[in-house]
């Protein structure tokens, strides 16, 4: 009896990319050993999806996953400057194993399918451990459509250590924001948010306060690094968009970093005025009705 194939639905989890004239062969295809390539980005995705920043994620579980098994399956050649996506789920998880599919389709038509088994195991020893619990239900969860990240709403008493450090990391270590610039009084009388994933690890911050009479103000938003892509900064500011409704606001403004504008766009922000700088990096303000 055959195996049904693969389709995209199968999936929750891909990477987006297009061929590279250098992925190509003399035949003018992908040439077979990028596929796996493509593969393991996808689970770079996949790990972003899980809002599992992967190494401090894998340090605090005590372990990290070493590939035991890969194998691959050809369907369909891809060619240079063809739109892919990769598709990436959990299929199993058994003592001390994870067992993944992933599978590379052009629109619908399904090119590549691929077997992937890790083993857990200790990091030094390279020993086999026991796949832990938390990491089996964070996976069991994922694929069954369940949120990765949970946003804490309160006050700097109870988020400002949390938020302090995502924002020290991300202004004053990443962009060089100097930090007299990143700290001011209106942390503690602002609405402050936190996403924490499942394990716990603070990812994603941002605060709210009133620009004027019936308008929000959301600022100091900051995302760490490993996990940007994924869902962590859009639960932050819907969860400050939802803070901002319920105490009457009607709109809600900021100012985004040119870099992010279309991150702000894609949750109903339109521009407002010219590019303008501050603390040296171009900014453009956007806004958005509450309803």
């Amino acid at each position: 009896m055959s195996t049904p194939r693969l389709q995209r639905t199968d999936f929750r989890c891909f990477e987006r990319l297009r061929v590279r004239w250098s992925e190509v062969d003399m035949q003018q295809i992908v040439f077979n050993g990028h596929y796996l390539n493509y593969v393991d980005t996808a689970v770079g995705t996949y790990w972003r999806a899980l809002a599992l920043p992967y190494q401090a994620a894998m340090q605090l579980l005590g372990g990290d996953l070493f590939v035991k098994k890969a194998t691959v399956e050809y369907h369909a050649a891809a060619t240079f400057d063809d739109l892919l996506e990769v598709g990436v789920r959990h299929e199993r998880t058994g003592n001390s194993s994870l067992g993944f599919t992933a599978a590379v389709f052009r629109a619908e038509q399904l090119l590549v399918t691929t077997e992937l088994v890790y083993v857990f195991a200790d990091a030094q020893a390279r020993t086999p451990l026991a796949v832990p619990a938390t990491l089996r239900e964070i996976l069991r969860g994922f694929e069954a459509g369940e949120a990765m990240v949970e946003v804490q709403v309160g006050d700097w008493a109870t988020l400002g250590q949390a938020a302090s450090e995502i924002r020290q990391e991300v202004f004053v270590q990443e962009q060089n924001i100097p930090a007299a610039m990143e700290w001011d009084d209106g942390d503690a009388h602002c609405v402050h948010a936190v996403a924490y994933n499942r394990l716990g690890m603070a990812l994603g911050t941002g605060r709210l306060l009133e620009h004027v009479p019936g308008v929000a103000k959301i600022g100091r938003m900051a995302v760490r690094r490993p996990v940007r892509g994924g869902a962590v900064g859009r639960a932050v500011l819907d969860a400050l968009m939802q803070a901002a409704r319920q105490r009457g606001d009607h709109e809600v403004m900021l100012h985004a970093q040119t870099s992010a504008a279309p991150f702000y766009s894609r949750a109903g922000f339109t521009s407002r005025g010219p590019v303008f700088e501050e603390a040296g990096i171009q900014h453009v303000e956007m806004v958005r009705a509450l309803r």
